[in-house]
C-alpha cells in the first residue's frame, strides 16, 4: 500500500478489505491519534490568542448552526468531562446512545428506519448515530458523528476543506462560511475512488468557531462498504444533510464533550523542510537540484503534497509524504531491500506497477532518518494514479528522487536554501 494510502485513506476510512464496522475502526484510529497529540500538545497562550479567542466569542453570539438569533446559539458550559484512569477523557453520559440514534431518528423525513447503532457520550470513541433508511426507493446507509476539535488547528481546517480532484474523484464539493463562523464542507463523492463499484458518499461537516465538530454521511447503499448498490443517489439532498448537520438537536451532546486540546504551533524559528508544506518544500527541493521540467498543477495539504509535470511527453505525478518521529514506524518493510546511509538514514528504492491506474509504473523512494523522520516521495507515468498511464516511464528519474528524499534541508536546524 503506498504511503499516501497509509496517512491519507486510512485516516479518513478504515482499509478496503476490512470487514467489521469501517467507522468504528475508523474513530479507534483517530482516538488513538488523539491520545497520541495530547501526550505533546502545547498550552496555547499570549495576547495574540486571546485576541483571537475574543473575535471567536463574538462570533459565536451571534447563533450557532444556522439559527437565527443569539437565543438558538449553543451556551458552552464549563467542561465536565470524566477524567479516566489512563488519562482520555468522556463526556459524563448526558446524551445517551438511545438519545442519539432519536435525534437523528426525528430529523429524517418520513420513511423506514433499520439496523440502529448508536454511541452516548461516555463512548471514549465520541457520540455517533447511524442507521438504515429506506423511502421506498432503495435502502441506504446515515451516519452521524460528534466530537471537538481545536477550532484554530489543522484538524479543523482539514475537515472543511475540499480533496484534490485528481487524487480523490468527487462529482462536486464546496465549503461554506456561516454567518456564526462556523465553517461547513458539502461533499458529493465516492466510496472509491478508482469508481471499481458505484457506491456514492455525499457527506456534509460543520465545525464551528468552538471546535464543535458534526460529521454526516449518507450512502447509496445498505453500507458504505460490501453492499449492492440500491439505488441511484443518496437519500437526502444536500440540503437536507446541511440541516441534519445544523440541527440544535445535536446541542446537549456537544456540550457535554470535554474540550480538545489545543494543537501545537508551528515553531516559526525553524527553517527546515519538515516544517514547511510538503507541496512546499518539495517545489523549492526541485529548485535546489535544477529540475528544468515545467511544473503544470501543484496541491496537497499538511504533510502531503504533489506536483504534476509535463515535459511535452505527457504529464507525470510527483507526490511526497512526510511523517513525523513520534507517528512514524521504527524501520522500513522489506528489511532486505533497505540500504543505511553513513548518517544512519535507511532507504528502500522500488520501481513496479502503481496500485491504482491500468498500466501505471511507479518509482518510489522511501528514507527514514536516525530520528524518526520519513520521507516518501514516488513519481509516476501519468498525472492521476486512478487514470491510464500517459507516458512510458515517470519524468523525473529514482537518482533525482533519491537527492530529494535525502537532501540535507530536511534535517533541523538545516539552512533555508
Amino acid at each position: 500500500m503506498s504511503f499516501e494510502n497509509e496517512l491519507a485513506e486510512a485516516l479518513r476510512r478504515t482499509g478496503e478489505g476490512f470487514t467489521t464496522d469501517p467507522a468504528t475502526l475508523a474513530e479507534a484510529g483517530e482516538a488513538r491519534g488523539r491520545r497520541l497529540a495530547r501526550s505533546r500538545a502545547a498550552v496555547a497562550c499570549g495576547s495574540g490568542l486571546a485576541l483571537v479567542l475574543i473575535a471567536a466569542a463574538g462570533a459565536w453570539s451571534g447563533g450557532l448552526f444556522g439559527g437565527s438569533g443569539a437565543q438558538d446559539a449553543v451556551r458552552v458550559a464549563a467542561p465536565t468531562a470524566t477524567p479516566r484512569a489512563d488519562g482520555r477523557q468522556t463526556g459524563t453520559g448526558a446524551v445517551t446512545a438511545e438519545q442519539m440514534i432519536g435525534n437523528l431518528r426525528s430529523l429524517l423525513p418520513g420513511g423506514r428506519l433499520t439496523e440502529p447503532k448508536a454511541r452516548g457520550t461516555d463512548d471514549e470513541l465520541g457520540p455517533r448515530a447511524g442507521l438504515v433508511y429506506d423511502d421506498g426507493k432503495g435502502p441506504a446507509a446515515i451516519s452521524l458523528s460528534l466530537r471537538r476539535v481545536d477550532p484554530f488547528g489543522s484538524k479543523a481546517r482539514a475537515h472543511t476543506e475540499c480533496e484534490d480532484r485528481s487524487l480523490h474523484p468527487h462529482d462536486d464539493c464546496r465549503t461554506e462560511q456561516l454567518p456564526d463562523g462556523s465553517r461547513l464542507l458539502l461533499h458529493q463523492g465516492y466510496e472509491y475512488p478508482d469508481r471499481r463499484v458505484d457506491t456514492k458518499v455525499w457527506r456534509a461537516v460543520l465545525v464551528t468557531v468552538e471546535g464543535f465538530l458534526v460529521d454526516a454521511s449518507e450512502w447509496n447503499a445498505a453500507a458504505d462498504k460490501e453492499a449492492p448498490v440500491s439505488r441511484t443517489d443518496p437519500p437526502l439532498t444536500i440540503a437536507q444533510l446541511k440541516a441534519l448537520v445544523t440541527s440544535d438537536r445535536w446541542h446537549a451532546a456537544l456540550n457535554d464533550l470535554p474540550p480538545a486540546d489545543p494543537e501545537p504551533a508551528p515553531r516559526p524559528e525553524s527553517v527546515a523542510l519538515r516544517d514547511r508544506k510538503a507541496v512546499d518544500a518539495l517545489e523549492q527541493l526541485v529548485n535546489r537540484f535544477r529540475i528544468t521540467v515545467p511544473i503544470v498543477s501543484r496541491g496537497g495539504r499538511g504533510t502531503y503534497g504533489y506536483l504534476v509535470f509535463d515535459d511535452g511527453k505527457g504529464k507525470s505525478l510527483v507526490q511526497i509524504n512526510v511523517q513525523s518521529a513520534v507517528d512514524g514506524p521504527t524501520d522500513l518493510p522489506g528489511s532486505s531491500a533497505v540500504i543505511t546511509e553513513a548518517d544512519g538514514t535507511k532507504v528502500k528504492v522500488t520501481a513496479g506497477p502503481g496500485e491504482k491506474g491500468a498500466g501505471v509504473t511507479e518509482w518510489k523512494v522511501d528514507t527514514l532518518r536516525a530520528d524518526g523522520l520519513r520521507v516518501v516521495i514516488s513519481a509516476f507515468n501519468t498525472a492521476d494514479q486512478h487514470g491510464p498511464a500517459t507516458r512510458p516511464s515517470p519524468v523525473l528519474t529514482r537518482e533525482q528522487l533519491r537527492q530529494i528524499a535525502l537532501a540535507p534541508e530536511w534535517n533541523r536546524g538545516a539552512p533555508a536554501g
